[in-house]
């Protein structure tokens, strides 16, 4: 599985068009089953709206899409909110934008606008994250090596995601798993063969204002 931005947390924004109220409600969906509940219940809350449009896109190739007007003009709503959830390289994700008419028309053009805006704030209020298949490397060291491994990390941008200091040392990282084999090597050669690897799990792992996220492999 190469990286793939996915929707770790759903948010809400909100934009107001010569009147009219749109509001972007995203969710994280793993299925179109999950995708049709959300929109559902988001009808049901907004059940006195003049439209409720959505887009998702589901699958680690965005394999399944699925875009509704939802009785405003034909592509434009749904069309130009799944474009910008496209756009985003978003997986695995939904929205809703419900509006509420404010007694103006905006034509098409304003329409397009006014839905793939309202699409952007959403996304800028829900929390965003690169998930990616890789290892989880837990490594043992003595204290003349700790040094050489953090420098080693950091040369690659890899995190240390846990340490114990006993009469040895063991680190924790995440590392994606392009990268496994030639850290191991450099990590080997680096510490002239003083670091063990004693645990070696696969995982999928993103990382979220810098703390760690784990998923199921």
């Amino acid at each position: 599985m190469n990286p793939i931005k996915i929707v770790y947390e759903g948010g809400e924004g909100e934009i107001v068009e010569k009147k009219s109220r749109f509001i972007a409600t995203v969710k994280p969906v793993e299925s179109q089953g999950e995708a049709l509940d959300f929109i559902a219940a988001m009808k049901k809350k907004y059940w006195d709206a003049t439209h409720n449009c959505f887009a998702f896109v589901i699958g680690e190739n965005q394999e399944l899409q699925r875009c509704s007007d939802d009785g405003e003009p034909q592509g434009t709503a749904g069309r130009p909110m799944l474009d910008v959830l496209l756009g985003e390289g978003i997986h695995n994700g939904a929205v809703v934008v419900t509006r509420y008419f404010g007694g103006t028309l905006l034509g098409t053009g304003g329409l397009v606008r006014a839905y793939s805006r309202s699409v952007q704030e959403g996304l800028k209020n829900s929390r965003i994250v690169e998930k990616r298949q890789g290892f989880l490397l837990r490594m043992r060291t003595d204290y003349g090596g700790i040094g050489k491994i953090q420098y080693l990390l950091g040369q690659r941008d890899l995190r240390i995601t846990d340490s114990s200091y006993t009469d040895v040392v063991e680190v924790e990282t995440l590392v994606g798993q392009e990268k496994i084999e030639e850290l191991k090597a450099a990590v080997t050669e680096g510490t002239s063969g003083r670091t063990a690897f004693v645990k070696e799990e696969k995982v999928c792992f993103a990382f979220l204002e810098g703390e760690p996220i784990l998923f199921e492999p």
